[in-house]
């Protein structure tokens, strides 16, 4: 930041790291059917004929003629089919297109999930090597499969897209918005060139109302603008170019010490919301920040931490004044606009110091700056005080500069006949440069009249008088004084921008140990050990630092070692953590605590607290100590998740290999039961032909429970294996569904069972026996809890990406918490829909079912009536004639 016209180091990584990769266009789309395809293909067909190597990756026409005439023009390369359990399914063959090496491929649909045992998971993890390779790639997406805007989207269309790309691709990629009206997006729906006319009339009473679609647009609109904004600051950056570049508007708060800076936070953030605008919050540190009180450092500390609340990026930026400093942070933000406070000051002290907001307006040229009135806190009467009644520093200074007058008075007196008058003044700015560089400015002033009046007494004719007999003696005088004032000024300025390196050093130097420390932690608990003694260390405070569990927060590490804390702190503790806030001593809650404490965040939440205090019980930490926590915890936050993540995937790989022996465990087990019960069941049904009685029905019912057991352990030791044979054919849910009903017709006894399917719902690409054992494993689930006499119902809802088919019963429910722990294998809870009788694998083997075949299962508490749901989740691409993720004409 120091030199304008130096080039930003990590804006120039990030270009040079871009040399020798293919670039990426995405064209951006509100939703389904606004052209997004079409665009890319005519786009595609233009440089093909400028003569660029243009091939098709995979494009998804569905049977759209326009698409499928553009098409055909291209170089399609052809799919690989990779073999999903039994079943052939079709994807882009990334190996195929690099072997090939185009300059362009246009690959569909961006936020595509490719099939299990694919090379990436993803689609866009197949583009990001395509890229990496060297080729240029085109794609599509909508604007609901983007990360950071899936729960946005979720919240007003009520649909929540599962398969989504990360923020991170859409920065690195030039984007094209693909935009039409809402209005001719309905009518298109209408005419059915989108979707067939029976799934074009659901869309419109639900994801595609106008409402949804103009907030889409809008979002679409922005994403776009924001990644276009950051990609042109990256590239100024990178190549020092001067100039805000206004395509987007930026706004900078310039905060103080003074409790009226909070209201310029607050009109800053108003402002940054009414343009849709990222701000930042700065504050100028200069000399004079060194003289402030612990009350004025307390109010600064608030008033940024009230910034950083409102999601404003903070910074506190070292200058020589505070129109240097914020006129480089401008030049660096490439910011727009400035809001800055100005208070009411008199004539007098204008004309002295001058104004900061007319130097600013002055300084920054083309930016616009915003003027609040804001008061001074009583400022300029205590300016006032101090120079009528300050600190007037220490007797001993004036007593050495008066003895130095004395000494160069002396020495003028032997020089006086050897050297011209004039040259003995000389003598006397010794002293003058002494007191004010040592001393200060009323010291340096002391020093010049002092210096003054001696030259006059002693030396200027008529000696020993005050008066002058030529006026010429008179510009002497006032040199001293003027001397004076400017070294004091000077030195002044020299000592607060030394102590201002020194405390940077300093904190660098504490910054690098404490990595250090954090680095050469083994394990969790040498990491934690090791946060809590550096932090101790460095700010002379007690230190504990406490993680979430389900009794509370729990102390894994203190310095010195603590054994318990108080309720008051433990309260203090969740308060942090729940709203990832500081709290006890020292914040605006729970202050009665003897601890301040500051959660550890990371990316994926809060990873726990850490608390500081005195043993004097005092606050833990001053208001300029704030800055220099607030980067260790981000360290620390960093080091733990990565060593949480380290431990995490250690476990993981301990799981496989748990579930592994156990699923041959099982095989084996469940094989060798496998044939004595076949030949125990055909001699039971023999004995019960010749010989009939209750107690052989009895046996035969236990003996049939029993092979079921049986048959769930083969099955989940085959879904484990990934050894589940699939044979994929269109089902008809209606028929599907009945059939279950009635071989769960024993289950189902004294419950009514009610089913609420459209007639009109798709077919669906799926195994029927496997979907067939879903169904009655969650029927079986449903009669064995159900409340006696409550029904049982069988729901089917249709959404735009998805179908859904849920079992509802009228029971206990699930425990809250542990709707996704009852899929576990051998799971039994107290209090959910797993408590009775039974080995815990009828729901895990729905699961296995389910994501053999493509689908997903989730549970959840129906509200009205109360009872458990269990739902079915079919993905687009497995119903037949229905809308798809990406479709375009």
């Amino acid at each position: 930041m120091n030199d304008p016209d130096r080039r930003d180091p990590e804006a120039f990584l990030r270009q040079a790291a871009q040399e020798g990769r293919g670039r990426l266009k995405i064209f951006l789309g509100a939703a389904p059917g606004v052209g997004k395809t079409y665009e890319m293909l005519t786009d595609g067909m233009q440089r093909l004929k400028a003569g660029i190597d243009v091939v098709v990756g995979v494009v998804e026409t569905h049977g759209r003629r326009e698409t499928e005439a553009l098409l055909s023009g291209h170089e399609v390369i052809p799919r690989r089919d990779v073999d999903h359990q039994g079943h052939k399914l079709g994807e882009m063959d990334i190996d195929a297109i690099l072997a090939r090496h185009p300059q362009l491929v246009l690959v569909d649909e961006l936020a595509h999930t490719n099939a299990p045992g694919s090379r990436h998971p993803k689609r866009y993890q197949d583009v990001v090597e395509l890229l990496d390779a060297g080729v240029d790639v085109y794609s599509t997406v909508n604007i609901q499969h983007v990360e950071s805007l899936n729960d946005i989207v979720a919240s007003f269309t009520r649909v929540r897209v599962r398969e989504t790309v990360p923020d991170s691709i859409l920065e690195m990629a030039e984007i094209e918005v693909v935009d039409i009206p809402p209005d001719e997006l309905i009518e298109r729906l209408k005419e059915g060139k989108v979707y067939i006319p029976a799934e074009a009339s659901r869309a419109l009473n639900h994801f595609f109302s106008k409402s949804n679609l103009t907030a889409l647009r809008e979002m679409a609109l922005r994403r776009a603008a924001q990644a276009v904004d950051a990609q042109m600051l990256d590239y100024v950056r990178a190549h020092a170019l001067a100039g805000t570049f206004a395509a987007g508007e930026r706004i900078l708060v310039a905060i103080s010490e003074l409790p009226s800076a909070q209201g310029l936070v607050r009109a800053a953030k108003r402002l940054a919301d009414a343009l849709k605008a990222p701000w930042s919050a700065v504050h100028i540190e200069t000399q004079r920040s060194l003289q402030f009180s612990e009350a004025e450092r307390a109010q600064l500390a608030d008033t940024m931490a009230l910034a950083s609340r409102l999601g404003a990026t903070t910074a506190t930026i070292p200058a020589s004044s505070v129109v240097e400093g914020l006129r480089r942070y401008v030049a660096d933000a490439r910011a727009t606009q400035i809001v800055i406070g100005k208070a009411s000051r008199s004539w007098w002290f204008e004309l002295r110091h001058g104004s900061v907001v007319d130097k600013l307006v002055r300084a920054t040229g083309d930016v616009a700056v915003h003027v609040l009135p804001c008061d001074d806190g009583g400022r300029q009467a205590a300016a006032a005080a101090a120079l009528t009644g300050g600190n007037w520093g220490k007797p001993a200074d004036y007593l050495w500069t008066s003895l130095m007058i004395v000494a160069m008075t002396g020495a003028g007196h032997l020089l006086v006949e050897t050297i011209d008058l004039a040259n003995i003044a000389l003598l006397y700015l010794v002293p003058v440069m002494f007191a004010a560089a040592s001393f200060g400015l009323r010291a340096g002033l002391f020093a010049g009249i002092l210096s003054s009046l001696a030259y006059n007494f002693f030396f200027l004719p008529p000696t020993g008088t005050l008066t002058v007999s030529n006026p010429e003696n008179v510009v002497s005088i006032f040199v001293l004084l003027g001397v004076a004032i400017v070294t004091s000024q000077f030195a002044a300025r020299m000592h607060a921008q030394t102590d201002l390196a020194h405390m940077s050093a300093r904190q660098n130097a504490a910054l690098a140990g404490f990595s250090r420390e954090l680095t050469a932690a083994a394990s969790q608990e040498e990491l934690m050990q090791a946060i809590c003694g550096e932090i101790a260390r460095l700010f002379n405070v007690r230190t504990v630092l406490l993680l979430p569990s389900r009794d509370g927060p729990q102390l894994r590490a203190a310095v010195p070692p603590e054994d318990r804390l108080e309720q008051i702190e433990r309260a203090a503790a969740q308060w942090a953590m729940d709203n990832d806030q500081p709290a006890g001593r020292g914040s605006s809650t729970l202050t009665a605590s003897d601890w301040l404490f500051h959660p550890l965040r990371t990316k994926r939440g809060v990873l726990g607290v850490l608390g500081l205090a005195r043993e004097d019980a005092g606050e833990p930490l001053r208001s300029d100590q704030v800055p220099l926590l607030m980067s260790l915890l981000a360290q620390a936050s960093i080091a733990f998740d990565r060593m949480t993540l380290e431990e995490e995937m250690l476990d993981a790989r301990q799981i496989r290999e748990r579930d592994r022996l156990r699923s041959a465990l099982l095989s084996s087990v469940s094989h060798d039961l496998r044939t004595p019960l076949t030949t125990i069941i055909s001699a039971m049904h023999e004995l019960r032909r010749r010989h009939p009685s209750e107690l052989m029905d009895t046996v035969d019912t236990e003996a049939q429970r029993l092979n079921r057991f049986v048959a769930n352990l083969l099955d989940m030791a085959r879904v484990e294996a990934g050894a589940l044979p699939l044979k994929i054919e269109p089902v008809d849910l209606f028929d599907a569904v009945a059939s279950a009903v009635h071989d769960t017709r024993q289950s189902l006894l004294g419950h009514e069972v009610k089913v609420d399917i459209l007639p009109d719902i798709p077919l669906v690409k799926v195994d029927p026996t496997l979907l067939h054992h879903c169904l009655i494993n969650l029927l079986d689930n449903a009669g064995r809890y159900a409340d006696p006499g409550t029904p049982v119902t069988i729901r089917g809802q249709r959404f735009p990406d998805a179908l859904n088919l849920s079992v509802i019963d009228q029971g206990p429910g699930i425990p809250l918490g542990s709707e996704a722990r009852v899929f576990d294998t051998f799971t039994r809870m107290e209090g959910s829909d797993r408590v009775k009788h039974g080995t815990g694998l009828g729901l895990a083997i729905v699961k296995g079912f389910a994501e053999a075949m493509g689908m997903s299962v989730s549970a959840s508490n129906n509200e009205e009536p109360y009872g458990a749901c269990f739902t079915l989740t079919i993905p687009e691409r497995l119903i037949i004639t229905s809308m798809p993720n990406e479709d375009d004409q």
